[in-house]
Parts: structure tokens; C-alpha cells; sequence
């Protein structure tokens, strides 16, 4: 996505969440936004096996 592309995406997502976004804020907003949307991405293109279920509890 362009920063322009982005920059939408914010302003309307502060909109909807009704969310003030001072001016300053935009551009860490917009970094974070960018690493989210990446990682995002890896998950997405991720395979998983078809014998693949999630675990209803998680544990360490």
C-alpha cells in the first residue's frame, strides 16, 4: 500500500473507532500500521496440513 493508501485506511478507521489522532501521531500510526500489514502477510502465505487443528487451550 502507498502512505496515501494508508493514510485513508487510518482516517477512516480513527473515524469508525471514533478515535482522535492528533497529526503528530500519523506517522508512527502509519509505521506500525505497515509492520502489522507484513506480518499479516506471512500468516496469510502460511500452509497449513490438512490433519491441522487449534489447540482450545494453550499451554507453555
Amino acid at each position: 500500500m502507498t502512505d496515501e493508501e494508508l493514510d485513508r485506511l487510518i482516517e477512516a478507521q480513527a473515524v469508525l473507532l471514533g478515535l482522535g489522532l492528533h497529526p503528530e501521531w500519523r506517522e508512527a500510526v502509519r509505521a506500525n500500521l505497515q509492520v502489522t500489514l507484513r506480518f499479516g502477510a506471512m500468516v496469510e502465505a502460511f500452509d497449513l496440513p490438512d490433519e491441522a487443528e487449534p489447540a482450545p487451550v494453550f499451554s507453555a
